[in-house]
């Protein structure tokens, strides 16, 4: 018998927040790089057996019992079959035992072997190589025993788990690492301003497949037909890819994320697609990408100068340009550097804005990424920037035509606070910019330039800027030293002070009271 404790959902956590306290107290010396994918695989497995279980007891109700072990009649309902050694009622009976780990690992090498689908996407060799502690992991297979996975459809109780812990294990891994992560409010963005209603999505950096997830959700909201969105993405990281594999098939999304986990530059999965939507995150400023005499005829860069190996930042625009439909559009993510700069990245920056591919520069707030606390860039780049923009200008009463203007937005001042150190955008913020996007998009007569938000350029003012493509070179910016409360400000800023000297004082007592210990004495 398989135990049937349910957890309670208290009033100020969430199952997912109660889940992951429970989680990451059994972690212990294992680090949360690692401890990700044996979390997670273990959600993706209570999930499965209970999709496996939901439809064995329908076959039966059926009467279909001579059909319970035949594979097929659970893919039809896009449900994986499990043999009983992968289903969980099995791994629970078993939770006590000296070999769990390897029970564990059986289970998930069972079940990707036979479904196809899988391939490539479960943990291997995870519990018994990390060698956890019995007890614990005895105790985190109660604990994700807690979750009822098909209790309210509506909510998408797992799906919400498996987003909860990739948030947190970025954040737990920090700068230089999570980059398997794209936050959340910024996915959200990029989604509502590129509207991926239906037709092919790419993503050449895919992470744990987060832009996929919200495409998906977004088409659900505005009641589309998802069977109309066929997913494509490559991750070169190979646990990297196994997550997006399993947040997908979590889902019940079915994509194509290459053969294997695979350098997009050097092993493209999808030579021959073309996207009606690109959405990505590529890593910022990589260095060393190719070798000197490496991929200088690739034809992605085909009528464009071959990108600078000492940085792939327009090595990954001009991949998705190549990738785009003729009436394609990308939104993605990019460091401001690429919004400047000379050489061979000023050749190229100028030609994309020469053939009218830009749309629209929108330079984000620090802090929103877990990697990295720099300012960063969302480009909206668009194969088709349609005629319908010709539009009277009610200032001039001249005709403006949208395909020969882009659109700068400062989003710095924009966003909420969370995690004590971090910014995401709120569901007004994104509300605020998006409508401002499409109303410039739409009918340019109705949209207005504002001050320290948003200006619309033509596109010989960025000839004349020599085709930088540099918000505050654009924007109207006010001189706001009037409206600042010096006295407030020098309060705080003398409070931070006296705090930081505070631990200043305290750390130099405690290193002089070490040394006292090892018998040696400090002279100020």
């Amino acid at each position: 018998m398989s135990k049937t404790k349910k957890i309670t959902k208290s009033k100020s956590k969430s199952i997912e927040e109660t889940l992951w306290e429970s989680a990451n107290k059994l972690r212990g010396s294992v680090e949360p790089a690692e401890y990700k994918h044996v979390v997670l695989g273990l959600i993706f497995l209570k999930f499965a057996s209970d999709k496996f279980e939901l439809r064995r007891k329908e076959l039966i109700a059926d009467k279909k019992e001579n059909f319970l072990e035949i594979p097929e009649f659970y893919g039809m309902d896009n449900v994986f079959y499990l043999d009983e050694i992968s289903r969980w009622s099995y791994i629970i009976n078993n939770s006590k035992q000296n070999d769990i780990a390897l029970i564990i690992d059986t289970a998930l090498h069972n079940i990707e072997k036979k479904n196809v689908s899988l391939k490539g996407a479960l943990p291997d060799n995870y519990f018994s190589r990390l060698g956890l502690d019995k007890s614990k992991l005895a105790s985190l297979l109660d604990s994700i025993n807690d979750i009822d996975t098909l209790k309210d459809k509506s909510q998408d109780i797992v799906g919400k788990v498996y987003e909860y812990f990739l948030k947190k294990f970025a954040l737990a891994e920090g700068k230089g690492k999570g980059e398997f992560y794209t936050p959340k409010s910024i996915v959200n963005l990029i989604t509502e301003l590129i509207e991926p209603y239906n037709g092919a999505i790419y993503d050449p950096a895919c992470g744990s497949g987060g832009m996929f997830v919200q495409s998906i959700k977004f088409v659900e909201s505005h009641h589309g037909n998802t069977n109309q969105v066929y997913i494509h993405g490559q991750e070169y990281t190979n646990t990297t890819y196994k997550l997006a594999k399993m947040n997908l098939a979590i889902r019940g999304i079915s994509g194509n994320l290459g053969d294997k986990a695979a350098d997009t530059f050097h092993d493209d999965q999808h030579k021959d697609l073309k996207a009606d939507y690109i959405m990505a995150n590529p890593p910022f400023n990589q260095k060393d990408w190719r070798a000197e005499n490496e991929l200088t005829d690739d034809p992605r860069w085909r009528g464009y100068e071959v990108p600078p190996k000492s940085n792939a930042n327009y090595a990954w625009i001009l991949n998705m340009v190549s990738k785009l439909s003729e009436n394609g559009i990308a939104g993605f993510i990019l460091a401001n550097g690429a919004l400047s700069g000379g050489g061979v990245e000023y050749q190229i920056r100028r030609k994309l804005i020469e053939n009218n591919l830009i749309e629209a520069i929108l330079v984000l707030p620090r802090s929103m990424f877990y990697t990295t606390d720099i300012s960063v860039t969302l480009w909206i780049v668009n194969k088709n920037k349609k005629e319908h923009s010709k539009k009277i200008d009610d200032i001039n009463r001249n005709y403006r035509n949208r395909e020969n203007e882009i659109l700068f937005m400062d989003l710095r001042q924009q966003g909420i606070p969370f995690e004590k150190k971090f910014i995401e955008f709120s569901e007004d913020n994104i509300s605020e910019i998006t409508s401002t996007y499409h109303t410039w998009q739409e009918d340019l007569s109705k949209y207005k330039n504002i001050p320290e938000f948003c200006y619309s350029a033509d596109i010989d003012e960025v000839i004349k800027k020599d085709f930088s493509l540099v918000p505050s070179k654009y924007i109207e910016f006010i001189n706001r030293d009037e409206n600042i409360d010096f006295d407030t400000k020098m309060k705080t800023l003398q409070g931070e002070i006296s705090e930081l000297l505070t631990e200043q004082e305290k750390s130099k007592k405690d290193l002089i009271d070490v040394f006292k210990e090892l018998g040696y004495e400090i002279k100020l």
